[in-house]
């Protein structure tokens, strides 16, 4: 398997998704958003999948909507990122030592991809996780990225809980850190701060340092 097909029709309720977007919002990118960063990077961070005014928009994970800012200004601070801001997939903007993958490729109705959609995109997740260096840390952003991560290694959850601020070792000798996501709902209620997330990047920078 390749690690990313931009032009992966696998999931037929997410194809036909996208085409619909397509049609409504011509300007939109609408297709599989490939993974973003350095490819021989030591951190790679795990999405759920593509938002919808986001990634589908532009073209890049995390670039163009609210859940975009948090990391990105998060990334700089701890010398992964060039710059803080994200705007859009040309704004030369490079990832260090970083890259950010996602999930699910393809905007799945109302955020929320299925089990079988999943499982199917997990076989590009599979092929590009096997490519990281031993101690390499992957930062997943929600319990549909930490099951995914598992689920792509074929360990069980009950052995790996996702939490905030969790942290495992896994037998591949990979770091595991867990985040809530960065989205718009957990940063406006609180669930995620600012200083809590500047937390996780000083672990998994320190993780990546010992």
């Amino acid at each position: 398997m390749p690690e990313f097909d931009p032009h992966c029709v696998a999931c037929p309720r997410l194809a036909s998704h996208l085409s619909k977007l397509r049609d409504m919002y011509p300007t939109y990118y609408a297709r599989p958003v490939p993974p973003f960063g350095d490819p021989r990077a030591r951190l790679l961070i795990i999405g759920l999948a593509p938002g919808m005014h986001g990634a589908n928009r532009s073209g890049r994970p995390f670039t163009g909507d609210h859940a975009g800012i948090l990391l990105y200004e998060t990334l700089h601070r701890h010398g992964f990122a060039d710059r803080p801001k994200s705007v859009s997939a040309r704004d030369g903007l490079k990832l260090k030592n970083c890259r950010i993958t996602n999930a699910v490729k393809c905007l799945p109705p109302a955020n929320k991809p299925l089990p079988a959609e999943i499982a199917t995109c997990n076989l590009y997740l599979q092929t590009e996780l096997a490519k990281l260096a031993p101690g390499s840390v992957l930062l997943a952003l929600g319990t549909v990225a930490h099951d995914a991560a598992l689920q792509a290694f074929k360990l069980k959850r009950k052995d790996y809980k996702f939490a905030h601020a969790s942290y495992h070792k896994l037998p591949n000798g990979l770091h595991l850190l867990d985040s809530y996501h960065c989205s718009r709902y957990n940063t406006q209620t609180r669930r995620l701060t600012a200083e809590m997330f500047d937390q996780i990047l000083h672990q998994a920078r320190k993780l990546l340092s010992d």
